[in-house]
């Protein structure tokens, strides 16, 4: 049995969540925070230390942090560089003193779905797909990973993950496929046009396998990953640039389709911008007939006192505004799972499918599996909704004791049934009610009081924080 778990930090701003936006007269410049200790980026000759080069490819392996510090940026035209995932699936976050210039490509797509049955990993910072059934072990789908992950059906090509615009399911329209009684549904929408905290997508769902022998079915594709470019001087995109976030195509089965990823997210922050590259955050496409459904939109942000734009596509198209904080404060709420069955998880899990085992549950472990929580600067007595993500098959939920012990440091339990034959993800999320500081006044988001707030731990990323307003709106934390 290989149970994998996963956590990040939380983000929540204490306070008003009403910002001001400087005078675009002013003479205003931006800070990126680049200490430029990494020195200056200009593939394929001066490149991070442990970079490969094969041909006019460049691979980044990413930090722990998954934040380089670059005094400049140069991206030449043929050229295309990719990252590495670290172990904690950081977004990829390059910061510079400098300019930054594009010609050539920056890409943290997601992997598309292996045709049997293995899923497709998402780009750093985003989210993988789910397994397809092989139609020899089993001819169950598995769900696709993040927030927004597509469900599979019973019988069903796999359904795309979801970001700004849901996925679309796997119902199979054509008679040389298998008839689709009953789709999966896409997962929801999630995020914030300003991208803070930064997500990457979600992936698809595994397609289900045909009772057929030896019709395997697709995996789901990997969700697109999350890319941050900063900087205090200029960020030019030329014509023959292009920055691409998409999300991983479906894995083709010779029964079902698996789901295409979700696009992931772009956000670009400079003193000055001229854009005129491609930016491309686009779902993962659908299969034939149908047989297999698309992911949804990504996200991209453009925050700059000068922007150009003379051409390139954009989909989905960016949102502009003017640079905002590129981290949250410190004394955040935080949300992890620090044991499972009574043994410790890693401090940097990876929470996936796709690599060795975070905890493995020794022979003879028996349903429920008691599950332990921390937590710190969330409300005590709040209970935490715990989800298992087997490879296979329907997730399953469980709900844990109150938090108990200080707000600084709290813990709670939970008991969830896993599937014990084959690798589980766990997520855990907590919505509490948010109360105002004595004679601070009430909390507001987008004009309306806050009287909730939700953290959730999620796979691949910071902790998504939402804020629930009176009226039921709901607003991902800036």
């Amino acid at each position: 049995m290989a149970p994998r778990m996963m956590h990040r930090l939380a983000w929540l701003l204490l306070g008003t969540l009403l910002w001001l936006a400087p005078s675009p007269a002013a003479a205003q410049t931006f800070n990126s925070g680049s200490t430029g200790a990494d020195g200056p980026f200009a593939p394929p000759g001066t490149v991070p230390p442990g970079s490969t080069v094969n041909g006019s490819t460049v691979t980044v392996p990413l930090p722990p942090s998954g934040i380089f510090h670059f005094t400049t940026i140069s991206i030449p035209a043929g050229v295309t560089v990719i990252f590495t995932r670290n172990a904690a699936n950081t977004p990829a976050i390059l910061l510079a003193t400098g300019n930054i210039t594009v010609s050539g490509t920056i890409d943290v797509s997601g992997k598309s779905g292996g045709p049997i049955g293995r899923p497709g990993a998402g780009g750093p910072g985003g989210f993988d797909g789910g397994a397809g059934g092989d139609g020899v072990t089993t001819t169950t789908a598995g769900a696709g990973l993040g927030p927004g992950g597509g469900l599979p059906g019973p019988a069903c090509g796999g359904t795309g993950g979801s970001y700004a615009t849901q996925g679309t399911t796997g119902a199979s329209t054509s008679p040389y496929y298998y008839s689709c009684p009953t789709p999966g549904a896409p997962g929801p929408t999630y995020g914030s046009t300003l991208l803070r905290p930064i997500l990457g997508g979600s992936g698809g769902s595994g397609g289900s396998a045909a009772s057929v022998p030896g019709a395997a079915a697709g995996a789901g594709g990997g969700g697109g990953g999350a890319l941050i470019l900063a900087s205090s001087g200029a960020l030019t995109l030329n014509t023959s640039g292009q920055i691409v976030a998409d999300g991983g195509a479906l894995g083709a089965g010779s029964s079902y389709h698996g789901g295409g990823g979700s696009g992931g997210a772009i956000r670009l922050i400079a003193t000055s911008m001229s854009i005129a590259g491609n930016l491309f955050a686009r779902g993962g496409a659908s299969g034939p007939y149908n047989n297999g459904g698309g992911g949804g939109l990504g996200r991209i942000r453009l925050e700059t006192y000068s922007l150009t734009l003379s051409g390139g596509g954009r989909t989905p198209e960016a949102v502009q505004g003017f640079p905002q904080p590129l981290f949250p404060p410190a004394g955040q709420p935080s949300l992890a799972i620090t044991s499972i069955g009574g043994l410790p998880v890693p401090a940097a899990p990876a929470g996936s499918v796709l690599a060795a085992p975070d905890v493995l549950l020794p022979t003879g472990t028996t349903n429920p599996v008691p599950v332990t929580l921390t937590a710190s600067n969330i409300p005590l007595g709040t209970a935490v909704q715990l989800t298992a993500t087997p490879e296979s098959g329907n997730k399953t939920t469980a709900t844990s004791t109150g938090l108990q012990g200080s707000l600084a440091s709290s813990t709670a339990t939970a008991s969830i049934t896993l599937s014990l034959t084959q690798t589980n993800v766990l997520t855990a999320t907590a919505t509490f009610p948010l109360v105002a500081n004595a004679g601070g006044g009430p909390v507001y988001a987008a004009g309306e009081e806050v009287t909730h707030v939700r953290v959730a731990a999620v796979l691949g990323g910071a902790t998504q924080v939402t804020y629930i307003t009176r009226s039921g709106k709901e607003i991902v934390g800036q």
